[in-house]
C-alpha cells in the first residue's frame, strides 16, 4: 500500500495541492496532526482531508487550540492571536471534524502520533536521547511523528540499547527496519531552512520510505496571509523556511 504521509499542513493550501501534484498516485493518506493554525487557509484544507474516502488524520496542538481544548497561554503572541482567528473562520462542520480526530493511532505495525508516543500532542522529538525515551512509549515497529516540522529519522538498535539518528535524503527511498521513529517534515510550515513544502511517501508493502520536497507559492500564501490580517512576522517566515 502506498501512503502519502503529511504533517502539520497549517492552514496552507497551496502547499497541500503542491504535495497532492507532485506525489502522484497513492492509496491513503496518513495526516499527523495540526491541519490548522498559522495559515489563511484552515477551512480549505480540512475540507480536502475530510473529502478523502481512506485517510486516517491525528489531531494537533494547533487544532485542540482552534477547539479551545487547551489554554492559548500555552503559545506565543502569534499563535495565539492566530488560534482565536483560526477558531472564528472556521465552520461548525469543520470543527466538529477536529473534534473528532483521535490523538493516537495504532495498526499492526505502526504507531502515529502527532508529537510522540509518550506525549501524543505536545513533546517535540527533535534528539536521539528524546527518541530513545519515547521507543519506551510504543510496541510497534515503527512510530510516525510530527510537530517540530523538521524531517527526522531514528533507529534504536538493541545491542548496546543505543538510539542514532538517521540521514534524510529527500527524493530517495530508504529501507526502513525495525525499530524507527520517522518524521515526514511540514507541508505548510517547514523549519528546517528550507522553504519547500516535505512530506513523504510510506510502501508499507516494500517497506520503504521516501521523503520528498516540493516548491510551491510562497509569495500567493504570503498575501493571503497579510489579506486575512495574520501577523506579518509569521507571513515572512515562510520564505525563509523557519
Amino acid at each position: 500500500m502506498k501512503v502519502l504521509v503529511i504533517s502539520d499542513v497549517h492552514a496552507n493550501l497551496t502547499s497541500l495541492n503542491a504535495v497532492l501534484e507532485d506525489a502522484g498516485e497513492f492509496d491513503c493518506v496518513w495526516c499527523l496532526g495540526d491541519l490548522v493554525g498559522y495559515g489563511p487557509d484552515p477551512n480549505e484544507c480540512i475540507d480536502f482531508v475530510r473529502s478523502q474516502t481512506n485517510v486516517s488524520c491525528l489531531i494537533g496542538n494547533h487544532d485542540q487550540a482552534a477547539l479551545g481544548q487547551i489554554p492559548l497561554s500555552h503559545f506565543n503572541s502569534d499563535a495565539r492571536r492566530i488560534a482565536i482567528w483560526t477558531q472564528e473562520a472556521l465552520t461548525e462542520k469543520n470543527l466538529d471534524y477536529l473534534r473528532s480526530l483521535p490523538a493516537i493511532i495504532t495498526n499492526d505495525k505502526f504507531t502515529l502520533a502527532h508529537g510522540s508516543p509518550r506525549k501524543p500532542t505536545w513533546e517535540y522529538i527533535f534528539e536521539s536521547y528524546i527518541a530513545k525515551l519515547n521507543f519506551k512509549a510504543f510496541e510497534t515497529d515503527y512510530c510516525l511523528v510530527g510537530h517540530s516540522h523538521l524531517p527526522l529519522a531514528f533507529q534504536h538498535r538493541p545491542k548496546g540499547n543505543s538510539t542514532i539518528p538517521v540521514p534524510i535524503k529527500f527524493g530517495t527511498t530508504m529501507k526502513l527496519s525495525p525499530r524507527m521513529i520517522l518524521n515526514p517534515g511540514s507541508v505548510g510550515q517547514p523549519r528546517d531552512l528550507d522553504p519547500r513544502a516535505a512530506y513523504a511517501i510510506l510502501d508499507t508493502e516494500k517497506n520503504t520510505w521516501k521523503p520528498r520536497r516540493v516548491e510551491y507559492d510562497v509569495t500567493a500564501v504570503q498575501v493571503r496571509m497579510l489579506q486575512s490580517g495574520l501577523p506579518e512576522s509569521q507571513a515572512l517566515r515562510l520564505i525563509a523556511g523557519w
